[in-house]
């Protein structure tokens, strides 16, 4: 349950911030005790996502570690 959680919240954070957000587009690899999460958007609407010094992207991360800590993982989050 925690990992759906987790990708939707990525899902809404990102498609709140894109122009286009039809082109957003979450995945995720698990291994055994680590999931990646893997965030695509559309080239246009990459520096919204990753905010200016990365800030945007930062406060995802740490949102999807405090999921993860409550899930007993380890998460990652990777935006291409």
């Amino acid at each position: 349950m925690a990992e759906i959680v987790m990708r939707e919240m990525v899902e809404y954070v990102a498609r709140a911030l894109a122009s286009n957000p039809d082109a957003v587009k979450v995945t995720e690899q698990l291994d055994a005790n680590h999931r990646m999460i893997i965030l695509e958007v559309d080239e246009k609407d990459k520096g919204k996502v990753i905010g200016r010094d990365g800030r945007v992207a930062q406060a995802l991360r740490s949102l999807l570690r405090v999921a993860a800590v409550k899930a007993g993982e380890r998460v990652t989050l990777e935006i291409v």
